[in-house]
């Protein structure tokens, strides 16, 4: 029998603060260690959030750093919650880095502990707020999603570039000369992105995924974005919503629609089938990669072959090729 509504919030408040005090101490002791360690002896012990981000610090930091991505593949980072185990990876790190803006809005109260003694970077707060987006739809909160464009990214390659030049400062040119090199490959990507959307025409760039994920995408790619969820997966999609894309997809006659690697695909499902029950077949051009990377080894398991893959599959079954 489960246990009664009072009895399960007041063990959830145990948790938390099981959970905290062991933040806590973990952070103090942390703190004391790496007042001894000396970094010209090892290499920096950096945790990212995401993928994308870790991805970021190991081109920036090269032999310099050791890095543990705390969300690995198909991870959805909107309903992340550290356990004690990720709490104990955070405290025994020199620094920290996440996306920031919301993004990983279950861990806030974890960072705040972590920040009052470990360097705690968040990398897409560097952004001015004129160029981040505010979809209505979101309470008045900045949509996190600023790695789609992959101009914005590069802002993001100087926040993990000058946090470790300021923690390592005898290897700052290194990260300089490297961070230099992987904003040239992202100016190469970003040409790359542009050039596949010029082969599509402009009525096919309607871009229909599980979650807002691609607005910045669409803003500087030129698509029209739809998703299903809104910017955050923690929202639920109801009968109406799916019926609301499906009129739309009908409506614009677009020939495929997409699921995301950290989403269950049931939504965008639902969505198909009542697209078909109005009279319109529409297809699922293929899977892209929104809120975490591919895995290890494998060319989506890098920023850069995500974005390949992304853009690949979705100018490919826009165009009605075979995905």
């Amino acid at each position: 029998m489960p246990a009664p509504p009072r009895r399960r919030r007041a063990a959830l408040r145990a948790t938390s603060l099981r959970l905290a005090s062991l933040t806590t101490a973990l952070v103090t002791l942390a703190g004391c260690q790496r007042v001894e360690a000396n970094l010209a002896d090892r290499r920096v012990r950096v945790v990212a959030t995401t993928g994308m981000i870790a991805d970021i610090v190991r081109q920036v930091g090269g032999e310099r750093v050791q890095v543990t991505g705390l969300m690995g593949p198909g991870v959805d980072p909107h309903l992340f919650k550290a356990s004690e185990g990720d709490v104990g990876t955070l405290a025994a790190a020199d620094i920290i880095f996440y996306n920031g803006l919301h993004l990983e809005a279950k861990m806030g109260d974890v960072f705040a502990q972590m920040r009052e003694r470990i360097p705690t970077v968040a990398v897409a707060e560097a952004l001015d707020t004129a160029i981040l987006l505010r979809p209505p739809e979101f309470a008045g909160a900045f949509d996190p999603h600023v790695w789609m464009d992959v101009a914005l990214w590069r802002h993001a390659v100087g926040r993990v570039r000058d946090a470790l030049a300021r923690l390592d400062t005898a290897h700052a040119a290194q990260f300089e000369a490297d961070a230099a090199r992987y904003l040239v490959e992202l100016d190469s990507l970003d040409a790359y992105v542009r050039a596949q959307v010029a082969s599509l025409p402009e009525e096919r760039r309607v871009l229909v995924t599980a979650h807002d994920a691609f607005n910045y995408f669409g803003r500087a790619y030129g698509f029209d974005v739809r998703g299903l969820q809104g910017l955050s997966t923690a929202t639920e999609a109801g009968t109406a919503d799916v019926r609301e894309l499906a009129v739309f997809i009908r409506d614009r006659g677009l020939p495929a629609i997409f699921v995301e690697t950290s989403i269950s695909p049931r939504t965008i499902e639902a969505v198909q089938a009542a697209t078909r029950a109005l009279g319109h077949d529409v297809r699922i051009g293929g899977s892209l990669y929104s809120d975490a990377l591919g895995n290890p080894g494998t060319p989506a398991g890098t920023y850069v072959g995500m974005i390949r893959h992304n853009i690949d599959t979705i100018v490919a079954a826009l165009l009605g090729a075979t995905a």
